[in-house]
């Protein structure tokens, strides 16, 4: 059986459960990180950690925990975990933080503390869907529902608030077709970000993304901008239309967990055919720079492992 840290001990996940009470079910008050590896070996974890930290430092969750020792208790949940992996599986480390019991329940409990909690699990549960996206593409659908302004929550800091995520995610569920991934616009009608993940879009080679602003800063957003530095490829950020989009010759999306799909159409409109040049060279590069081919082995994984259907993932919500 697989164990996680849960406030200073190791033990198993499914004894892992938090209060009724806890801010996190009350409020939604977490911060919270997702990591990969590639070839079993953590990618960008120090960065990982230092926007949770920084999440918590602006929305006042006490941390009982240096950034070392939350990256050493990292490596320790994974090396524990080792012998429940296969030898072509990847770690996915989740790290959850609240602020713990509300302090009108603290008459319950013993000790009143932050919940902190780190748990590692295959990262195939994540991907294993999306093999078939690296050719075919994803298309985008822009949604009613809208990013949150930065002035009201601040998406820069990752936290478990996501219900306009779950909203969008259903929205465009209901699109016709299939592969349909949200894209959110901001209250100006400018292009903001997936529900999950950002956007990019190539015209002239040239790479364009959106400002932000009113987005989440992903890790693997900045990524993409070291490797065009790599590449000697333009990255450009501004606000971006639906026209300037539909205008573009290639768009990709990019998250931890699948590093980089394309976004071959929006609303059903073609942008173009799978998976363009430009973003093919940006993925051939990352596989270079980790050692995994990553669009054969998200592959491999849908041959491997089959998600149950019928219950809703961050990226699927058709039955």
């Amino acid at each position: 059986m697989r164990k996680c840290f849960y406030n200073g001990s190791f033990i198993e996940e499914s004894d892992a459960k938090i209060s009724i009470y806890d801010s996190a079910l009350m409020f939604g008050d977490m911060v919270f990180e997702m990591t990969r590896s590639f070839n079993k070996k953590h990618f960008k974890l120090e960065q990982h950690i230092d926007r949770l930290l920084i999440g918590c430092k602006i929305l006042r969750i006490p941390v009982n925990y240096s950034k070392q020792e939350i990256i050493d208790i990292c490596y320790k949940v994974s090396e524990i975990n080792e012998e429940f992996f296969s030898d072509t599986d990847e770690h996915r480390l989740m790290i959850n933080v609240s602020r713990g019991p509300l302090g009108i329940y603290s008459h319950l409990f013993k000790k009143k503390e932050p919940t902190f909690i780190i748990s590692d699990f295959p990262l195939k549960w994540t991907v294993s869907t999306m093999g078939d996206l690296f050719d075919k593409g994803v298309n985008g659908v822009i949604t009613n529902q809208k990013a949150i302004p930065h002035r009201y929550l601040d998406p820069k800091i990752k936290n478990r608030s996501r219900i306009h995520y779950q909203m969008a995610n259903i929205e465009a569920s209901l699109f016709q077709g299939d592969n349909n991934w949200p894209v959110l616009m901001d209250e100006n009608g400018f292009i903001a970000e997936g529900s999950g993940d950002n956007l990019f879009f190539i015209k002239d080679d040239k790479i364009y993304t959106p400002k932000g602003h009113d987005i989440l800063r992903g890790i693997s957003r900045q990524y993409i901008f070291d490797l065009c530095h790599e590449l000697n490829l333009e990255v450009i950020e501004k606000d971006l239309t639906p026209y300037d989009a539909y205008c573009c010759q290639e768009s990709f999306m990019t998250a931890t967990p699948f590093c980089l799909l394309p976004m071959s159409s929006l609303n059903s409109i073609k942008i173009s055919e799978g998976i363009g040049n430009i973003t093919k060279k940006i993925l051939n590069q990352w596989s270079k720079n980790v050692g995994v081919d990553i669009a054969n082995q998200i592959k491999f994984f849908n041959s491997e492992h089959k998600a149950e259907k019928g219950n809703p993932t961050p990226y699927s919500f058709k039955k």
